[in-house]
Order: C-alpha cells, then sequence, then structure tokens
C-alpha cells in the first residue's frame, strides 16, 4: 500500500513539489548562515518525495528549540497553513484522505523542522 500512496503521490504532484523543495535549500546553502536553513529544506524535500512510509521523530534541544522558534515566526507559521489546507482539500474525499493525513504530517514538520528526523516505519 506504501508503494502505491507513494507512486501516487509523485504522479499528483509530490515529484515537483520536492523538486521545489530541493531548488529552495540549493538556494538557501550558498550563504553560510543559510546552511541550517537549507538543511530544513532538504528535510521537507525528502518527506516530500515519498511520504507514505515515513514519520517525523523529534529529538529536542536547547538549540533547536530556539532556531524553532525563530523558524515558526519568520516562515513556519504561513508553510504550514498551506499544508493545512491542502489536506484539509484533500480530506474532502474518501479517495483523498490519506493524501490529507501526509499534507498534516508535512504541516508539522513544517511548522518545527529543527531537531526533527525523518525515519522509515
Amino acid at each position: 500500500m506504501r508503494l502505491l500512496g507513494n507512486i501516487l503521490w509523485l504522479i499528483l504532484g509530490g515529484l515537483f513539489l520536492s523538486l521545489g523543495w530541493a531548488i529552495v535549500g540549493l538556494v538557501l546553502c550558498v550563504s553560510i548562515i543559510g546552511i541550517p536553513l537549507g538543511i530544513q529544506a532538504f528535510k521537507m524535500a525528502e518527506l516530500t518525495l515519498t511520504p507514505f512510509g515515513k514519520t517525523v521523530v523529534y529529538r529536542g534541544g536547547v538549540g533547536s528549540t530556539l532556531a524553532n522558534i525563530v523558524w515558526v515566526v519568520v516562515v513556519g507559521v504561513w508553510m504550514a497553513l498551506g499544508y493545512v489546507g491542502a489536506g484539509l482539500l484533500n480530506c474532502l474525499t474518501i479517495i483523498g484522505i490519506p493524501f490529507g493525513i501526509q499534507s498534516f504530517k508535512m504541516a508539522k514538520l513544517a511548522l518545527w523542522p529543527f531537531g526533527a528526523d525523518i525515519v522509515s516505519l
């Protein structure tokens, strides 16, 4: 089921979203200050490429919490709202519910990416 979900996800736009995140990550990694942000964009690209069968595990720390607070204020809220909106639209149909659940998972990562690891189930 994971394979089928990931194939449909890629066909319906996941590949383009993942490429977009990867490009954003590359652009952010041009400067030294942007490297930590670029790494978070690469995390989003990884989860966006094949979200079925993966989960986000949070390990904390003072540094990641402070970085997440800055992230939330600057861009995290808007990115998370976009994913929540997409998830709600996907959940309007029974067929779209699994895709909506994946969008909600990405919203959580978009809101709080520092200190998060993506692991396969």
